[in-house]
């Protein structure tokens, strides 16, 4: 019987998993200066948790959801993304209890039932920070400035960062009431999802990816019209600091994000090559959230990175590389010193292939093939004399030297 991948899924192989250890590698390098410490959570969650955090009248929680009860009968949820379990682990760890911030990171796979497209899966992995316990938008500015910084060291530069407030529970009513009324009129021409979200959460409208529907809401009132006076002076103090640090932003009317738990400050990062799915990494402020969750009243952000979408951006031959050394040799005695070697330079960190035998022509073929950057040939000749050959495959230098100052020459 063949076996096939479950439809949405993939495996990621050399050289494509090259890229992800890049990004991951380079993530935990940023992470550590900014002061993010590393915590692991768990894939399953209680259902509760998410239709809690992330609202029942999001496309996630309705339709993108992975949940079945197990052998105890309790509903459980594949999670479909970070922010809400790193909250529950907050809370239930006592960790509102270290000093503020408290500042984390995490990375792996997250599921969605959802079409498969360009650099979007059913299982697909994130990478997520989350920031515990300072209000102040100079927050913001720090993991925007993560982000930033994690982005230019990846070697992108010319991203698109989009910003917006969505505001808080004092002044997110009045904008909820106006755009009801703006909706009201032409809400015969938006999708079904739209209609059946419209009295619920007319928020959901502004989210919806149906073209005629974003045609529809075009003129739609900008939340920012509404803001309390904490929301416009958290708004404006973040802007300044933008521009005080050179980052370019555009404000976007339209951006709420898909997930209800978010307040204030909320922005993505796109690229400009992915079409409409073109998100790479987003994120916001939860201030209630922790609240919500039976936690002491604690102001929170994070954003969370698509690492399909930043892998494909990325070029996959820039981090496929072979070995540091292979070693040909030819004879037995020279097999078992080829064995030795290869150990010797290994336990110094060196990535090392072995020879198969054979002719000396079919073994540098093959260290070809490998991409190795360096060839080392022992035959009989070089035994006697205890030299190594060595040969530099990319512009064919070459040479001897005494096997203990073999390092030298390949370091």
């Amino acid at each position: 019987m063949k076996f096939s991948r479950v439809k949405g899924v993939h495996d990621i192989y050399p050289p494509e998993v090259y890229v992800y250890q890049k990004i991951e590698e380079t993530s935990k390098e940023i992470f550590r200066v900014y002061g993010f410490k590393e915590i692991r959570l768990p894939i399953i969650e209680h259902t509760e948790l998410f239709q809690r955090s992330i609202g029942a009248t999001t496309d996630i929680v309705e339709k993108e959801m992975y949940t079945f009860n197990d052998r105890a009968g309790r509903s459980i949820t594949l999670r479909p993304e970070g922010t809400a379990g790193a909250v529950r682990a907050y809370i239930e760890n006592g960790l509102y209890n270290l000093p503020s911030p408290q500042k984390f990171y995490y990375m792996g796979p997250m599921f969605r039932y959802e079409r498969p497209q360009a650099g979007r899966f059913r299982q697909f992995h994130q990478i997520g920070v989350e920031a515990f316990g300072i209000a102040e938008p100079r927050m913001d500015l720090e993991v925007i400035l993560l982000l930033q910084a994690l982005l230019k060291r990846l070697g992108f530069n010319s991203l698109i960062f989009e910003l917006n407030s969505l505001g808080c529970p004092e002044c997110r009513p009045r904008y909820r009431e106006r755009l009801i009324e703006f909706f009201s009129q032409k809400i015969g021409a938006f999708c079904s999802d739209c209609q059946r979200r419209f009295e619920k959460n007319p928020l959901r409208l502004l989210d919806c990816k149906v073209p005629n529907c974003i045609k529809e809401r075009t003129d739609a009132p900008s939340i920012l019209q509404f803001l309390c006076e904490g929301c416009i002076k958290h708004f404006e103090k973040l802007r300044t600091y933008l521009e005080d640090t050179d980052i370019t932003y555009t404000i976007r009317h339209d951006l709420v994000r898909g997930l209800d738990y978010y307040t204030r400050t909320i922005f993505e990062i796109k690229g400009e090559t992915l079409g409409a799915q073109s998100a790479i990494a987003a994120g916001g402020r939860y201030d209630n959230l922790v609240e919500e969750f039976g936690g002491p009243p604690t102001p929170a952000i994070g954003f969370a990175i698509g690492m399909e979408r930043l892998a494909s951006l990325i070029k996959t031959e820039l981090y496929d590389k072979g070995p540091k050394a292979y070693i040909a040799f030819l004879g037995e005695g020279a097999e078992k010193v080829s064995m030795k070697i290869a150990e010797s330079l290994r336990a110094r960190g060196f990535w090392v292939e072995l020879g198969t035998g054979g002719s000396l022509k079919a073994q540098l073929r093959r260290a070809d093939k490998l991409k190795a950057e360096y060839a080392i040939i022992i035959g009989e000749e070089e035994l006697k004399r205890s030299v190594l050959k060595w040969k530099r495959l990319s512009d064919g230098s070459e040479g001897e030297v005494m096997e203990e100052e073999i390092t030298k020459v390949i370091s």
